[in-house]
């Protein structure tokens, strides 16, 4: 029986749901919960000023960045050679809710890189 409360959402093809624990398990990861909050900050998001902002490399971050959008987190377009992520306006409520409370709890860090990224300029081609 399905819970009304989680719905199951329609992500590229297939009937998805994300769970409470799934969710958890990926905000678990520092990299991760930081991206779900700079998007959360920024709204939109290359791979490259991710990278830049949290000081990573570009693989490690798309790695990241596809197992928040293959949960239905994120959602990505392209734009030429550069892909855009930004959180999912399908995700369950809750989940948003829970992304709210974390990006509240941790404004003042996130507002600390992104004026770090900011300062040091343009970071894609």
């Amino acid at each position: 029986m399905s819970d009304p409360h989680c719905p199951p959402r329609f992500i590229e093809g297939y009937m998805a749901s994300l769970t409470p624990l799934q969710l958890f398990k990926l905000l678990a990861d520092d990299t991760r919960l930081h991206l779900a909050l700079l998007l959360r900050a920024q709204g939109e998001l290359c791979v490259c000023e991710l990278s830049a902002t949290l000081n990573l490399s570009q693989p490690k971050i798309s790695r990241h960045l596809a197992l928040l959008r293959d949960s239905g987190l994120l959602s990505d377009r392209r734009d030429g050679k550069w892909i855009h992520y930004r959180l999912s306006p399908h995700m369950p409520a809750w989940a948003a809710a829970v992304i709210e409370q974390a990006f509240l709890c941790q404004r003042e860090v996130i507002a600390s890189l992104v004026a770090q990224s900011a300062s040091n300029g343009r970071h894609c081609g």
